[in-house]
């Protein structure tokens, strides 16, 4: 007996000691963002490829979603079943606009996605419904938005429920939940691609049966599911998730107060570390019944857009955020521990045109998800994120691990002779759905990367990462569609994506140099001939030789000194500079001309790139 209570007591202290020890969340790095740049002159984290999912189209819906509508936000995505899925709600204009729906889409590989489709349709109020802390009668002809924290649950039984929450917003000033809530419905994604009957699974106050439109989950007469929900509702790390929107008197939330945006995952210890906006965070030693009090993690700057951290498939851990009061760039920070993080990294730097004006579509990559723990792994071992742009589009961004920002050694990328799926690895691209980065034949029939771009707005974006230079040789070809329309830029920049020198196939058949605010014409380019050029470049002097084709013009001028190199990008559009850090998010420019309609298509084909 006295062994057994030793025994016990050592545990216990052990435990204590455990729970006291590292609980400290914190940023170690040098580098911060600056938001100056839309990528916050951060370098690249390797291999990450962003893939625009679904672009809003008022003008033509039926390209987009079949509804026209421009407010597109807050992305959540899972795996399941060899899947990828993603929902988001969507509002015809506004932030909180009625009516609001939630939208599903899904993908095999993460590049090819569905066409979305409504899982949580628009919902009429009854008038007359009390509304919010004086209780104002609701009006006939009310709506409700959508307003989800949690998106997505797996079951033990691998039974995969689809989450999203109603609430009432007579204004864009009203928060939909908490007093405002109506409450949290629920159905199941079948194995067939079918999703089941609504049902409400939580209730905010006020509510029931008895004036909602849906039954309570523990009416169906389907076992699997309603256990299913069950053991939902059982799992305190997932419904702290629906923290800031049910009443505050939940008692399915441990952790009350001003916390938005949850996330979680767990320390090498088994302690859970719960991340919220504005960097605050928490630890829990049991599984999020209780909580240590939330504070703010030491030198994590970010301000009311979500952030998301977990753990990586090489046993570190990775949180994505925006690093500045902005909601841009989109950044990763890495972590031995899950508690000491470091390393800033870019995920998604640019800022597409903002094509459809509403209120409170604040500007940039942002309110971005991972998979949590539970809703699935992928096989490649990759972070995914979802995550909206301009609350318009939605976007997916794939980061291998290792997470880094460095390349070392010769680059040697032929891809008409690299295997099938993996001539990508080691790119980064920024791939809109109407100007597609993709692996495919060009005009001479040449296995090649391509650059494909009919967007008015945007564009397509492919970089690669090399060792840092003073001294380097770059040699790759290029091979237009035409010489009539489009542009590609090739530039090589340094670290903070400084452009040393920049290279333009410009709309009017001219390939050409800028050194200064003039160009530099080289010669006239031909539609489906491949131009071989080569750069020699020495940084300490700011000169380079370029060849191309043959012919040489030696001693160039660079655009920007730079103490080294690399990367090089080619991107079919000229740089961006707006948004500014000045700029007024509800700023009254009203929408973008003819903002659903392609122009014509342009192509540019890289054949190969080999950096020594």
């Amino acid at each position: 007996m006295k062994f057994f209570c030793l025994t016990a007591a050592l545990c216990a202290l052990s435990f204590s000691t455990l729970a006291q020890a590292g609980s400290e969340l914190r940023y170690a790095g040098r580098q911060q963002s600056n938001p100056d740049y839309h990528h916050g002159q951060l370098s690249p984290a390797v291999g990450v490829h962003n893939v625009q999912i679904f672009r809003a189209n008022r003008q033509l819906p039926e390209l987009a979603d079949g509804s026209g509508w421009t407010y597109n936000h807050a992305p959540m995505i899972a795996y399941w079943n060899g899947k990828f899925f993603v929902n988001y709600l969507s509002n015809p204009l506004n932030e909180h606009g009625q009516p609001g729906q939630t939208l599903l889409l899904s993908s095999p590989d993460g590049y090819t996605w569905s066409k979305p489709t409504v899982i949580f349709p628009t919902y009429e109020v009854p008038a007359g419904t009390l509304f919010g802390k004086d209780k104002i009668p609701t009006l006939p002809g009310l709506n409700a938005v959508m307003h989800q924290r949690m998106a997505f649950f797996v079951s033990k039984s691998n039974r995969l429920l689809l989450l999203g929450f109603y609430g009432i917003s007579y204004t864009q000033k009203d928060s939909p939940f908490d007093e405002n809530g109506i409450g949290r419905v629920v159905r199941e994604y079948r194995a067939d691609g079918t999703p089941g009957d609504i049902y409400f699974i939580r209730y905010n106050e006020g509510w029931s049966e008895k004036n909602t439109r849906y039954p309570f989950y523990a009416k169906s007469k389907d076992k699997a599911f309603v256990e299913a929900c069950n053991e939902l509702l059982g799992n305190k790390l997932m419904t702290q998730q629906w923290g800031d929107e049910s009443n505050q008197n939940d008692p399915a939330i441990s952790l009350k107060g001003d916390n938005k945006a949850f996330c979680f995952y767990h320390l090498p210890d088994n302690r859970v570390v719960g991340l919220w906006k504005h960097a605050r965070y928490a630890i829990s030693a049991d599984e999020g019944k209780t909580w240590t009090e939330p504070k703010l993690a030491t030198n994590v700057v970010n301000w009311n857009a979500k952030i998301w951290g977990q753990k990586t498939s090489d046993n570190r851990y990775a949180a994505a955020y925006n690093p500045s009061l902005y909601r841009w760039p989109l950044a990763v920070m890495t972590s031995d521990n899950g508690l000491d993080y470091d390393n800033i990294l870019l995920v998604h730097g640019e800022i597409s045109t903002r094509r459809y004006e509403g209120g409170q579509k604040s500007f940039g990559p942002q309110y971005v998800r991972g998979i949590a723990e539970g809703n699935g792994a992928p096989p490649d071992g990759k972070m995914w994120l979802a995550y909206s742009v301009n609350k318009e589009d939605i976007w997916v961004a794939s980061v291998p691990a290792p997470i880094t920002g460095k390349v070392s050694g010769a680059v040697n990328d032929i891809f008409a002779d690299m295997q099938d799926g993996e001539e990508l690895q080691r790119w980064n691209i920024y791939s809109p759905l109407w100007a597609t980065v993709s692996i495919a034949k060009n005009t001479l029939g040449k296995k090649c990367l391509l650059l494909r771009d009919r967007d008015r707005y945007d564009y397509a974006k492919a970089e690669r990462v090399f060792a840092a230079s003073k001294r380097v040789k770059l040699d790759f070809s290029i091979t237009p569609a035409q010489n009539d329309n489009g542009t590609l830029h090739v530039e090589l920049q340094d670290a903070k994506g400084a452009v040393c020198v920049r290279l333009v196939f410009d709309g009017e058949g001219n390939l050409k140099l800028k050194p200064r605010a003039k160009f530099t014409n080289l010669l006239k380019y031909e539609a489906h001939k491949e131009y071989s050029v080569s750069i020699d470049l020495n940084t300490d002097v700011r000169r380079f030789d370029i060849t191309v084709n043959g012919k040489t013009w030696k001693g160039q001028w660079c655009m920007t000194p730079v103490e080294s190199v690399e990367r090089i990008a080619f991107r079919t559009g000229e740089r961006r500079y707006y948004p500014t850090i000045d700029t007024i998010e509800d700023d009254g420019s009203g929408d973008m001309p003819r903002a659903g309609e392609a122009v014509k298509e342009a192509a540019f084909s890289v054949g190969a790139l080999k950096v020594q």
